[in-house]
């Protein structure tokens, strides 16, 4: 059997992503392992969808540390020990470091509910519909010191309905989520990804040939 690409995955909360690539990892033929869960956040659910994955977990609490800094010497000391090669953000709700992001530049991804590059931060199905935009989406990217900026690995569109309220279009893009992020991480630990100019080139991909449009007549 191929070596499976170990990851680390950082979280903040319920880790609903986290369970999508725990349950991808989860089987053996998939070509990435979760090493290790790291929380910033004690009581975060996600540490539990973790421990009942028989996956190690580790808390690390931000806010017993002096600076950003010195919190994110902690996370890349445990992530090194874990022997992860890749750091997956699920809901980790801590802006990091240059010198960490730059340190794991090219191995660090994060999933963020919007099809970047609009509707960059938080609130981003609420901008959506006061855009008044028609498509909505997510979207897996490499993560550098800049917010939501970083190189497009995997996008997925929803359709914004009239009868949308914030929490409506959130589920409807959760559910693309859960599908993306496994798949992002799939192309990666496959070696399928690399970044030329800043645009993600993915090896043997297949155009989608679906025309999606919102409204439909």
């Amino acid at each position: 059997m191929a070596k499976r690409l170990k990851v680390a995955v950082l979280i903040s909360g319920r880790g609903s992503n986290l369970q999508a690539l725990l349950d991808a990892c989860g089987d053996a033929a998939f070509p990435a392992e979760i090493a290790l869960v790291i929380s910033n956040v004690a009581d975060a659910y996600g540490l539990e969808r973790a421990r009942k994955a028989g996956v190690p977990t580790l808390v690390i609490d931000h806010k017993a540390h002096a600076s950003r800094e010195a919190f994110d010497a902690e996370l890349d000391k445990a992530i090194r020990a874990s022997g992860a090669e890749l750091v997956c953000l699920a809901g980790f709700m801590r802006l990091l470091s240059k010198g960490f992001s730059e340190a794991w530049n090219g191995r660090m991804i994060n999933i963020h509910p919007s099809l970047l590059p609009s509707f960059k931060g938080l609130h981003t199905h609420r901008k959506a519909i006061e855009a008044g935009v028609k498509l909505h989406g997510c979207t897996v990217h490499f993560v550098t010191p800049e917010l939501d900026d970083g190189p497009i690995i995997v996008q997925a569109a929803v359709p914004v309905l009239s009868s949308d309220d914030e929490d409506a279009l959130a589920h409807r893009v959760l559910e693309q989520e859960h599908k993306a992020y496994p798949l992002a991480l799939r192309l990666v630990a496959e070696g399928r990804v690399s970044v030329v100019n800043r645009v993600v080139k993915i090896l043997g991909a297949d155009d989608a040939g679906i025309r999606l449009v919102n409204p439909a007549n």
